[in-house]
């Protein structure tokens, strides 16, 4: 788990600077500024959540189920959010319908809530 942990935090992180790279840059030309914001809000945290996978990555050790828990909430959470942020952002370029996604993106937020919290239960049992 510490190694699945530690690769997604890295490929969510590597994909986050690609992501925004070509948001700064190659979308700036074709999306409008306010799905421009909203992918840019799903390349932040995305990061911000890369970066918290490779923490607990590198400090928890997986042994109990509330750190795999944590683990696996901000996992499905951040790609879930990410995800359907991004594919909302093109939709109208695309000229897809894919309004039914609004209400899953939330879910994906609360998976990374829940994660933060499950996080903060390990810690305060621990000791």
């Amino acid at each position: 788990m510490k190694q699945l942990v530690l690769v997604i935090g890295s490929l969510y992180g590597g994909l986050a600077v690609i992501l925004g790279a070509f948001g700064a840059h190659a979308f700036k030309k074709i999306l409008p500024a306010e799905k421009l914001i909203s992918f840019e809000t799903g390349v932040k945290y995305q990061m911000y959540h890369a970066l918290l996978l490779i923490a607990i990555g590198l400090f928890l050790e997986f042994q109990t189920s509330l750190e795999k828990s944590a683990a696996w909430s901000i996992i499905l959470g951040t790609f879930i959010f990410s995800t359907s942020i991004y594919l909302l952002s093109f939709a109208d370029h695309w000229g897809v319908n894919l309004k039914w996604l609004g209400p899953i993106t939330p879910l994906g937020g609360l998976l990374m809530i829940v994660g933060w919290f499950l996080l903060a239960f390990y810690f305060l049992k621990r000791n």
